[in-house]
């Protein structure tokens, strides 16, 4: 059944004990495809798509700075949550 299949690829980490990476959660998933179409667009399709995609990895950096299941994990998030904020910064400047 694929609900099976989907949860597996969910539970996806590497490597298991000390999990370093992991399958991409909603927020990532969106930042990244939201991020694309910035890429591939102009006006204020761009515009759009990258508000979202960087709103989208801020907030997964967030879950993962309170939520990250090990100590690398909360430090990527902390470590994205500065980028992203710097440059939302820079993007307004």
């Amino acid at each position: 059944d694929w609900r099976s299949r989907l949860r597996w690829l969910r539970e996806l980490s590497f490597p298991r004990r000390y999990p370093l990476v992991q399958f991409p959660n909603a927020p990532l998933a969106i930042a990244l495809l939201a991020g694309l179409a910035a890429g591939l667009t102009s006006g204020r399709v761009h515009d759009y798509a990258r508000a979202l995609s960087y709103l989208a990895l801020a907030l997964w950096a967030w879950k993962e700075l309170t939520q990250g299941v090990n100590l690398f994990r909360r430090l990527l998030g902390a470590a994205f949550l500065v980028m992203v904020l710097m440059s939302i910064a820079d993007a307004v400047a």
